[in-house]
């Protein structure tokens, strides 16, 4: 069976969400970051980085969310255009910018909160990634225009990713500012496969 691994609040949901939105039977490992079971030589040996999420296919393991939720959804035949179609880049633009622009300043804001060292983090830096959320969220906006999803009419896993970003951006109080942009994150954020994934990797860490 597939495993995806993981840790609750990060962005391991991005693996589990697509998972439940894809119908797809998966084991689910919590890996307690708290506990530091992401520096094991266990978890090493799966991801190098020592980040979550990743996933394990028959062999086959792969890091990265972005990367995740692509083979998932490739693997399924659903919530992804068709390879070599027009649609498909456009999908690829959305994932790129997603993970490249869109979440890079809330990483920066959470780098200089708490994830890097004490002695290592700039106060200066928080208000710079607060400022430059605002100016990538302005083309996200416009990328997005009238559109119900990232790519028109029908949610794809593209959705995934950027609606997790936005619930990232809400829990660090960032406005979203734009109305299409608040209705958005609505939309994709009460879909009942996001509440199963997170009742999954909760329970999870409450047993582990």
């Amino acid at each position: 069976m597939l495993t995806i691994y993981g840790y609750s609040g990060t962005r391991s949901i991005r693996a589990t969400w697509a998972a439940e939105e894809l119908g797809i039977a998966y084991e689910y490992q919590c890996v307690d970051l708290k506990r530091g079971l992401h520096k094991s030589p266990e978890y090493l040996a799966v991801a190098a980085t020592g980040k979550v999420p990743s996933l394990r296919d028959d062999g086959l393991t792969i890091t990265e969310s972005g990367a995740i939720v692509t083979y998932l959804a490739d693997q399924a035949g659903r919530l992804i255009p068709s390879t070599g179609t027009a649609k498909r880049g456009k999908y690829e633009e959305a994932m790129y910018f997603v993970h490249t622009e869109l979440e890079q300043p809330l990483w920066s804001i959470g780098k200089h909160k708490f994830a890097l060292p004490e002695d290592k983090r700039i106060e200066q830096n928080i208000s710079l990634g607060e400022w430059e959320f605002q100016q990538v969220l302005s083309v996200f906006a416009k990328m997005l225009g009238d559109q119900t999803y990232l790519l028109g009419d029908t949610f794809s896993v593209a959705d995934v990713a950027a609606g997790h970003t936005l619930s990232w951006a809400k829990g660090f109080k960032q406005a979203l500012t734009h109305d299409n942009v608040i209705e958005y994150a609505e939309r994709v954020l009460t879909r009942p496969a996001l509440a199963r994934a997170r009742q999954r990797e909760a329970e999870a860490v409450s047993v582990s």
